[in-house]
Parts: structure tokens; C-alpha cells; sequence
């Protein structure tokens, strides 16, 4: 039972019971009327019915430079060079090429190779803002632009 449907069933019981055990000549007891307490709100809040999915699947290509953060030591190229390699993977996207070649020839997530860039599913706040906006702005089958993060830059596809 609701928390404020719990109070005004225990209200409403109160007021039912509070003359049942006085004697016939007694008068019947009178009862204060209080307002009952607004529910409290909870820990998340419904999400709007315009709020879009609660998970979505995607995969990425992401190209690393070498100011990109957690970037491996084999990674040496700029942050230029590595917005043009990611400007490549993108045409070659949006003119057809599989995904998931592209990622396992383009990607410098660890993984990639074997997974073809698919991140599988995941809900907000699983990723960096910047990433989970583009990623869940995207209908299912729709490539993004490229996507800057502290990681590099990546180009998302929306599988789910």
C-alpha cells in the first residue's frame, strides 16, 4: 500500500472506531481533522514520456590522438591527423561500408577486433555526456557526425 494511502486508511479506521467501545450513554468522541502529509517524492523521478528510451545499443569507431586520455603508447598520431581518420571512417559509414569492419580496421578502442566496435546496451550515464547525447539523439541505423570526448573522436551507430 502507498505511504498516503496507508495514512488515510489508519485515518479512516480511526474515525470508524473511535466510538465502538464507549457505553451507550456516552457521548461519541470527537476527532481533529488534520491534512494528510503530500507524498514524499521518490528517489528517481518517472521519466517524461518524451525523455526517449531508457537504453539504447550502439557501436562506434573511435580514433585516438595523442592527447586523448587512457591513450596507448602506440598511439602517436595528433589530434588533426585523428579528426581526419575519423572524417574517413565517417564517408566510408555513410556510403555503406560495414560498420563493423570499419571498426575493426579504424578503431582504436581496446576490443574493437573482436568486437566490431559494439558497445552492446546501455542506459544514461553510462557514458561521457558528450558521447550519450549523440549516441541517444540517433534513431536505430543512424550514424552520428563526429563526436569529440577526452577519449578522441568517435563516429556512433545506433543498433537497438
Amino acid at each position: 500500500m502507498q505511504p498516503r494511502a496507508s495514512l488515510l486508511a489508519s485515518a479512516l479506521l480511526v474515525g470508524l472506531t473511535a466510538g465502538c467501545n464507549r457505553a451507550p450513554d456516552e457521548p461519541a468522541a470527537t476527532t481533529a481533522t488534520t491534512a494528510l502529509p503530500a507524498p514524499t517524492p521518490s528517489a528517481a523521478p518517472a521519466p517524461s514520456p518524451n525523455a526517449g528510451p531508457a537504453t539504447i545499443g550502439a557501436s562506434h569507431v573511435l580514433v585516438m590522438h595523442r592527447r586523448s586520455e587512457r591513450v596507448p603508447p602506440t598511439v602517436t598520431r595528433t589530434p588533426e591527423e585523428a579528426r581526419a581518420r575519423a572524417e574517413d571512417v565517417l564517408r566510408r559509414a555513410r556510403t555503406g561500408q560495414d560498420f563493423s569492419a570499419l571498426a575493426r580496421e579504424f578503431s582504436d578502442e581496446p576490443g574493437a577486433a573482436s568486437s566490431g566496435g559494439s558497445l552492446g546496451t546501455f542506459g544514461r550515464g553510462a557514458m561521457v555526456p558528450p558521447f550519450e547525447r549523440a549516441a541517444f539523439a540517433l534513431g536505430v541505423g543512424q550514424i552520428s557526425d563526429i563526436v569529440e570526448t577526452p577519449f578522441g573522436f568517435h563516429v556512433i551507430k545506433r543498433t537497438q
